[in-house]
């Protein structure tokens, strides 16, 4: 019996981090069972087969992208670059007659004009795949904050780098970047991403046996990330990946790999997860989020304010990204909002744990409640920190 396609290719696979992410990610692998799984700075290296590319990216919630290196060699001269390119096998991953894409970056090498890189390696992928046409570079992608470059929907993107004269080309596995799980249509201002969110709830030890409460939700993606979490739904069930148009892993592998995330799926949420903000709208926003989701049973969303905030029995976990007045409102009554913040917990949340996104050490100093840093890293281009405190 001939081998899975599953199991004929071991993978040198890289899960692009955010920075301050790669500890969370490297974590996140390793309990998925990728057990070489190593950080670095950008990212996470891990060996996988092809099954296990379809299971990153199905079920990482940290991760920006997933990436597999298809060659590394030195080269100070194009016709070095030329030979080493055309023995790539570019095939495996680009069919006859696709689109590609070529994202190239160089520096302290030799050879650093990247439109004259990338005309030597479209050449050696043109060669090797037949009828395979180039795209345009990719566009950036404005939610990006890491600058990443977002492929056409279609075009299977190949990164190539050089850096000290040595170049890595890689092939892009997941295609639209990770945090777009598919869910989240509505937003409200300033709105989270989906993998920050689940960064938050992985650096803060989210225990779903625990309610969980956000009072300033938002668009809800802090707990919807949650409560998905909290069911062990895969965060890219509901989504395609640029990896599945690849040749050599077929749609078999797609499928079970889907299959075996549908069975781990819990029928609730075990604990409370409740969600309010000040603003109809947003709140309006995270139930037409939570919907698509799938979790709408699982949280509950309220039109509330701060001062009517009310916990359920804990102890639990108080999560939230407020305002931090960078892009949203104005710092001067923000201090007033952060101290009355302050205020809430010390009333409401005796023994609960307390986390938030911040931007800014003197507002958090204004809520009164001792916060630490856990992770530093940066939310639509902004320097923050998710920081934490027990009440």
């Amino acid at each position: 019996m001939s081998p899975s396609p599953a199991a004929q290719f071991v993978y040198d696979a890289w899960a692009v981090a955010s920075p301050g992410f790669e500890p969370l990610v490297a974590a996140e692998l390793r309990a998925l069972g990728f057990a070489d799984a190593t950080e670095s700075t950008g990212g996470v290296s891990f060996h996988t087969d092809g099954a296990g590319i379809a299971r990153a990216n199905l079920h990482s919630r940290i991760a920006s992208r997933i990436v597999v290196r298809l060659a590394s060699f030195r080269a100070t001269a194009f016709h070095e670059l030329e030979r080493a390119a055309r023995k790539v096998e570019w095939a495996r991953m680009l069919a006859p007659d696709a689109a590609f894409q070529l994202r190239v970056t160089a520096k302290k090498s030799r050879l650093y004009h990247s439109d004259a890189i990338a005309e030597r390696v479209a050449d050696a992928i043109a060669r090797s795949v037949k009828g395979a046409t180039r795209g345009a570079v990719p566009v950036k992608d404005e939610e990006d904050a890491e600058g990443e470059l977002a492929p056409a929907a279609e075009a299977q993107l190949f990164v190539v780098r050089f850096d000290h004269d040595r170049c890595t080309i890689s092939a892009d596995a997941s295609g639209a970047l990770l945090h777009r799980r598919g869910y989240r249509l509505a937003v409200a201002r300033a709105p989270l991403r989906e993998t920050v969110a689940a960064a938050m709830l992985a650096a803060a030890r989210y225990d779903a046996n625990q309610p969980v409460v956000d009072p300033f939700c938002g668009s809800g993606t802090l707990l919807i990330e949650a409560a998905q979490s909290a069911r062990r739904m895969a965060p890219g069930l509901a989504r395609g990946f640029a990896a599945e148009r690849w040749p050599e892993l077929r749609t078999e592998v797609w499928r079970a790999a889907r299959d075996a995330a549908r069975t781990e799926i819990l029928p609730r949420a075990a604990a409370p997860i409740i969600g309010s903000d000040r603003d109809e709208g947003a709140v309006q926003a995270a139930l037409a989020n939570a919907a698509r989701a799938g979790v709408s049973d699982d949280v509950r969303f309220v039109q509330r304010a701060l001062s009517d905030l009310t916990l359920p029995a804990g102890p639990g976990l108080v999560i939230t990204n407020p305002p931090y007045g960078v892009r949203v409102g104005e710092r001067a009554p923000l201090r007033d909002l952060y101290a009355r913040f302050g205020q809430v917990m010390r009333a409401q949340a005796a023994g609960w744990r307390v986390a938030m996104l911040s931007a800014d050490r003197a507002l958090d100093g204004h809520t009164g409640l001792g916060f630490r840093d856990l992770v530093r890293t940066s939310n639509g281009g902004i320097p923050v920190r998710i920081i934490e405190c027990a009440v």
